[in-house]
């Protein structure tokens, strides 16, 4: 197709560990059922650091192009495309494809399809000027969404969307978000404010407390700063009602917030995991079992999930904290997410939007 060249730019990892490499390289093919999406905007998610590092038990091939929050326009179909067309604004997520014909797949859990791959993981990822994507697996961005909002809802947004939906928690009942004014947790408090929930906001320090509550709205806020498990606990369930939470969901990641995401709990409240810490943690069988609270884990969220949660943003419910840069500064991203130094979402800017 006329306008697309034979080599971009791309961020590559080329060894565990080091910086990424900003270089030149082919431009992708579209194969059969895919397409090949001109991104616009990509966000930078903390997965793309263990990406860099090689530090999962699960290990990337190298090189790789890490990224799994690209938004953008496809601007050539692979055969066999009938789904989509040229000029569509859509977003290549984390879950780049699954089997298809398990059980978890026939039933609507591709997420957890033991022969799926990952954007950005298995397959090259967004950290380019173009990519190339699964035409079923892709996002459908509203026109009224822009691209440098739509990349962090691709990760973040569907994945902490699911995680609410998982708590079961109903409009009007409380739910409990650990870590709740970072990347993922500023927009989950939003969707689940969206979604009719109660907020508890748990993080740490005076001035995230202030933005919980001015301006993400929640209803209450725990600072956890220099208190004990069990006084986060306490202050939570006091917030709450005194009963406790009827949900958790647990992003920070540290060991210690998961066991107080259970304890913070009502009987038959339900703790969902998000974050991947290294490590266990203890649980309180006794009241894990009599007042039947659940522990669940939840990882990004299906095909359905990542529409749903798009459309949601369309309603001009959702605002992400987006503070843009360009790609040649991912090493310096990089560093500053390690450092905590970004307030919400870091979003490449890639391309100007067309």
């Amino acid at each position: 197709m006329a306008g697309i060249p034979k080599m971009m730019q791309a961020a590559v990892v080329e060894e565990f560990g080091k910086p990424l490499v900003v270089k030149e390289v082919p431009v992708p093919e579209p194969g059969h059922g895919e397409v090949l999406i001109k991104v616009i905007t990509s966000g930078v998610c903390h997965t793309d650091l263990h990406v860099r590092d090689g530090d999962w038990h699960v290990k990337p091939k190298l090189p790789i192009i890490p990224g799994h929050e690209g938004a953008g326009v496809v601007v050539k179909l692979g055969e066999g495309v009938t789904t989509l067309k040229v000029g569509d604004r859509v977003g290549h997520a984390w879950l780049h494809d699954s089997c298809g014909g398990c059980d978890c797949c026939l039933s609507g859990w591709e997420t957890v399809c033991g022969a799926q791959h990952q954007t950005g993981f298995v397959a090259n990822g967004c950290f380019a000027e173009y990519t190339v994507a699964k035409a079923n697996y892709v996002g459908r961005i509203p026109d009224n969404v822009s691209f440098a909002q739509a990349a962090p809802i691709l990760c973040a947004g569907v994945t902490t969307y699911k995680a609410l939906k998982e708590t079961e928690v109903k409009p009007g009942q409380w739910v409990a978000i650990i870590g709740a004014c970072g990347g993922l947790g500023h927009v989950g408090v939003q969707y689940a404010k969206a979604m009719g929930m109660k907020v508890c906001a748990i993080d740490y320090g005076v001035e995230k407390g202030k933005y919980a509550v001015s301006e993400l709205k929640v209803e209450a806020y725990v600072d956890a700063a220099g208190k004990s498990n069990d006084e986060i606990v306490a202050a939570v369930k006091a917030a709450c009602g005194g009963a406790g939470a009827h949900g958790s969901v647990i992003l920070a990641p540290i060991t210690a917030a998961f066991r107080q995401g259970i304890d913070m709990l009502r009987p038959l409240g339900f703790a969902v995991g998000v974050s991947l810490p290294p490590g266990e943690f203890p649980v309180d069988i006794f009241s894990l079992i009599l007042h039947r609270k659940t522990l669940r884990g939840s990882i990004v969220g299906t095909r359905r999930d990542l529409n749903e949660s798009l459309s949601i943003a369309s309603d001009g419910k959702i605002h992400c904290t987006v503070e843009e840069r360009k790609m040649e500064d991912i090493n310096k991203i990089f560093d500053d997410m390690q450092q905590g130094r970004i307030k919400g979402r870091c979003v490449m800017r890639i391309a100007p939007d067309p």
